[in-house]
């Protein structure tokens, strides 16, 4: 197997580094040179050789211009002789997009998946390694040669859910029924029980509890939620879980967007106990504040990579 050399977009760089510190000996750490011009255009220089090597590269889709910049890395690793390219997704951005609800909508997903499948065909392929993706569904969204590869953290979330409880009996719960299943797999394999709770919709921003699963009387809650972007629904959820006798809410999630002041709205709300998220997004690597822990998915991704038969 051709030596691997690790790359990744400004934003990502701390994940990058992070992996570096666990990664295999000879994971070469890649180098990039970026300008910034007046009229907004950006200047990109692969310094490191890439020819004859298996590229690593670390970005997000968290907006358009990480996602370009994404692209034209990946695109120059592929135009200076890479022999194979592993596009690292954290965070795959616009996951709630999925599908048209109403006529004329853009289903963003599926054309930022379009738009990596576009890029030229390596020797050893192009994979595209996402984690703990909002809807499933997005990774048969990619077309041509490109392999998608769907990185579950169930692993992540147990260890948070142990750390968390400390040894006390608690309650595994989702914020509704669409991650109830994988919630319920999840407390099988604690042995805990899980719940959930049931909410109707009143428009984009609003939502209405109906009814929770289970008995939370004088119960821990843990809520895990795949990803927070303003905390609303999470929010309604643990006084859900409240008003129902829980005895305390600590909160789970995979992606912490925090968009926004979404921190701040969790915190003040006085709701949540404790908190841990991953570093798939950059912005929870912002936060200071002992309500959260950040908990890197390094590991998981060099883990996935040793898993590979050589």
């Amino acid at each position: 197997m051709p030596q691997k050399i690790i790359f990744a977009t400004q934003r990502y760089q701390y994940l990058k580094e992070r992996i570096l510190d666990i990664a295999p000996k000879d994971w070469e750490d890649g180098a990039i040179t970026i300008r910034d011009f007046p009229d907004g255009e950006h200047y990109h220089r692969i310094t490191s050789n890439v020819s004859g090597r298996e590229v690593v590269l670390i970005g997000g889709t968290i907006d358009d211009k990480e996602t370009l910049e994404l692209f034209d890395i990946a695109n120059g690793c592929i135009q200076n002789g890479a022999l194979g390219l592993n596009l690292v997704i954290p965070y795959f951005g616009y996951s709630t997009m999925e599908r048209a609800v109403q006529y004329g909508e853009v289903v963003k997903a599926k054309n930022r998946a379009i738009l990596f499948s576009a890029l030229p065909v390596t020797s050893m392929g192009t994979k595209v390694i996402m984690i703990d993706l909002h809807v499933d569904g997005i990774s048969y969204y990619f077309e041509s040669n490109v392999r998608p590869v769907h990185l579950y953290g169930k692993l992540l979330v147990r260890n948070a859910a142990l750390e968390l409880a400390q040894g006390m009996p608690f309650v595994l719960a989702s914020t509704d029924a669409g991650r109830a299943k994988w919630v319920e797999s999840l407390a099988n394999d604690l042995h805990v029980p899980a719940a959930f709770v049931f909410k109707r919709r009143i428009s984009g921003e609003e939502t209405y509890i109906t009814a929770i699963s289970a008995n939370v009387q004088d119960q821990l809650v843990i809520i895990y939620d795949d990803m927070i972007r303003t905390g609303g629904s999470l929010l309604h959820a643990a006084k859900a879980y409240l008003d129902a006798g829980a005895r305390a809410i600590a909160v789970i999630t995979t992606h912490g967007i925090f968009a926004g002041n979404g921190f701040e709205k969790i915190r003040n709300s006085g709701l949540i106990q404790q908190m841990i998220c991953t570093d798939t997004h950059p912005n929870a690597l912002q936060i200071s504040d002992p309500l959260l822990r950040v908990h890197s998915v390094a590991p998981l991704i060099v883990s996935y990579f040793q898993s590979i038969p050589r």
